[in-house]
């Protein structure tokens, strides 16, 4: 499984923008796909994850009612739309994506199987 994550850039506060990633699996259905993200100098946390399958979704208490994570099964991609974006929120954006028999919290890093590149999302005041 290959994923490809693009979409970051430089927003003003209060901006949006959307993160795309690109799956290159087709028997997808059963994946958890997440979105983590790294700020300069911190450890890297979790954002957002999605059940491919049935479109359940998680977010962390930080972007909860800002962020939107999503899929289209049609075109195996995932999207993390964020909105009123906040300097806080700069960082590396990732998506990784854990492929059916992996187990544990859908937020710890450790139990996903496939990363991406990282898309770099810098918010300005």
């Amino acid at each position: 499984v290959q994923l490809q994550a693009f979409g970051g850039g430089l927003v003003q506060a209060g901006g949006s923008l959307r993160l795309s990633c690109a799956v290159s699996e087709r028997t997808f259905e059963n994946y958890i796909v997440g979105w983590f993200r790294q700020p300069p100098g911190r450890e890297r946390e979790f954002v957002a994850a999605i059940k491919w399958k049935s479109g359940s979704t998680y977010y962390a208490d930080s972007v909860k009612g800002r962020f939107t994570i999503s899929r289209d099964g049609a075109s195996d991609t995932a999207f993390l739309q964020m909105r009123g974006l906040k300097p806080e929120d700069t960082a590396v954006y990732y998506c990784a994506a854990r492929s059916p028999g992996y187990s544990g919290d859908y937020y710890r890093d450790s139990t996903y199987n496939y990363w991406g590149q990282g898309t770099l999302v810098t918010v300005s005041s």
